[in-house]
């Protein structure tokens, strides 16, 4: 099969973005905050973990440490007590206070609004300093790329890279800017609903033309991984 040239690519990924767009449109985010601060903090809760988890435990958490301020002072092992539920808490618990100290000391109580600053932040990677960005602020940056993101990314022929980090640099080359503020939530939607990572359901995507993993479907997918193991 020859190389597909980036114009083609280019093409191919704009009218996928465009039907994603019809058919998701623009929804709120699955997170509950109220402030920038805290969003970061529902942000760097969910990795590992589904947004509901995040959504239960967030309530007592910013009642009792809602600002930076207030988390700055909060004692690491109380906080892992009320998030106790999620992922790898402990580690995260660490983070939220740590996060909340460095935006307190070194930006005067505001979450920053750069990616240079924000990944400064403990816990603070570009996925979640995209979506800070992008929801709390309106500046879109770059892209965060999910287990979704990343999966629907390698089966529309879009990245070779081993890590969603690697990812996103292939992403930004070829989507146009205009539309990455979109790819987050629709793309997420779409591969927890159709391009799912068990097998894709390509039968029911309106985008199967645009695949060209379209042939992966019904567990195909998963017996080319095994029979490329030997």
């Amino acid at each position: 099969m020859p190389r597909e040239s980036k114009k083609s690519k280019i093409a191919r990924v704009t009218e996928f973005c465009r039907r994603m767009d019809a058919l998701y449109g623009e929804e709120p985010s699955a997170l509950d905050w109220h402030t920038p601060f805290q969003l970061v903090i529902a942000v760097l809760l969910s990795a590992q973990t589904t947004d509901a988890a995040v959504n239960a435990v967030t309530p007592e958490l910013f009642e009792r440490w809602g600002t930076p301020e207030l988390m700055a002072e909060a004692d690491a092992a109380e906080v892992a007590e009320v998030i106790h539920r999620l992922g790898f808490f402990r580690t995260k618990s660490q983070h939220c206070v740590e996060c909340a100290q460095m935006i307190v000391a070194d930006f005067a109580g505001e979450v920053p609004q750069t990616m240079e600053e924000l990944t400064r932040l403990p816990g603070v990677g570009r996925k979640t300093a995209n979506i800070v960005l992008n929801k709390a602020f309106g500046i879109v940056e770059g892209i965060a790329v999910d287990t979704h993101v990343f999966r629907i990314a390698q089966r529309m022929g879009l990245t070779t890279a081993s890590t969603p980090l690697a990812a996103e640099q292939d992403l930004l080359a070829v989507i146009p800017q205009e539309l990455w503020q979109g790819v987050n939530s629709q793309w997420i939607r779409h591969g927890r609903a159709t391009c799912t990572a068990r097998v894709a359901r390509c039968d029911e995507c309106p985008c199967e033309d645009l695949c060209p993993k379209r042939p992966v479907r019904h567990g195909a997918g998963k017996a080319k991984k095994r029979s490329r193991k030997g």
